[in-house]
């Protein structure tokens, strides 16, 4: 695909992730809105040979719910977690959840319905030191889970808009190392957290990946609602061949949703026109 034709289906794209065009417009293919910021990064996994880049992939925002996919990894290697099914904890009400989210919850479900109750239930048990110890030792971003200043909420809130940040360039050379196995956690611990991200398919691409939706903070430390973020992050395999993606797209607009599932989604449709040429 010619990079004018591409550049003018990402616009696309992001604009149908923002709700602005009806999926069967024909504007949907010339409009050009241009989004706050955006990257698209697919590396060969073995060799991290660069593949596609498009966009801004070296600064640094928030992983938002994609970092279930290290704190998978560190829940196996502590022994919280123990299979793809166990422990399955029972939802509590002074968790305070959405209401999709009150219900029994195992390691995989965790990871396909991103629940955060469970994601914090862990950490807890981590405690603040041990957590600290583990996200440095795997080298995730600027490895930063205080938390809001001054409020001690590392152990709930710190990959929320807060403190951990991670680019995409990053975010990649994480899932290269987690396929690897060369991640300083067990062996069952990178099985495991292979095993339990949800699977997609990309026409004929099999995908494992995990979103992340969350609004940045403006220069006051206020939700921006002109500033919602979206990831997709994982690999995709077809016959012998394997890869490694990050998608990040903040929007430039007003909007009270947040681009995660839709952003997937559109990246799905988009993964096999950008390997065709590769």
């Amino acid at each position: 695909m010619a990079q004018a034709e591409h550049r003018s289906f990402s616009f696309a794209t992001a604009m149908l992730i923002a709700g602005a065009l009806p999926p069967n417009s024909a504007q949907a293919q010339i409009v050009p809105v241009k989004p706050y910021l955006e990257c698209t990064l697919i590396l060969e996994a073995e060799s991290g040979k660069t593949l596609h880049r498009e966009g801004t992939c070296d600064k640094r925002f928030s992983p938002a719910s994609t970092f279930k996919v290290p704190l998978a990894a560190i829940g196996y290697d502590a022994g919280i977690l123990e299979d793809q099914h166990k422990p399955l904890w029972d939802y509590q009400s002074r968790f305070n959840a959405v209401a999709r989210d009150r219900k029994p919850v195992d390691p995989t479900i965790w990871e396909a319905d991103s629940v955060i109750w469970y994601s914090r239930e862990m950490t807890a048990r981590l405690g603040p030191k041990r957590f600290a110890a583990h996200v440095s030792k795997l080298g995730y971003g600027n490895g930063d889970v205080s938390g809001d200043p001054g409020r001690n909420n590392g152990l709930t809130h710190s990959w929320i808009s807060s403190s951990l940040t991670i680019s995409p360039e990053e975010q990649a050379g994480f899932l290269r190392r987690l396929l690897s196995g060369s991640l300083p956690v067990s062996g069952k611990a990178h099985e495991m957290t292979r095993a339990i991200l949800p699977r997609f398919s990309a026409g004929d691409w099999t995908v494992k990946g995990k979103t992340g939706r969350v609004w940045l903070r403006n220069a006051a430390g206020e939700i921006d609602r002109k500033r919602p973020l979206g990831w997709f992050v994982g690999w995709a395999d077809n016959k012998d061949r394997r890869v490694v993606f990050a998608r990040l797209l903040i929007g430039a607009e007003r909007t009270d949703g947040i681009p995660g599932r839709k952003l997937r989604d559109a990246f799905l449709k988009e993964l096999p026109v950008l390997m065709k040429a590769k």
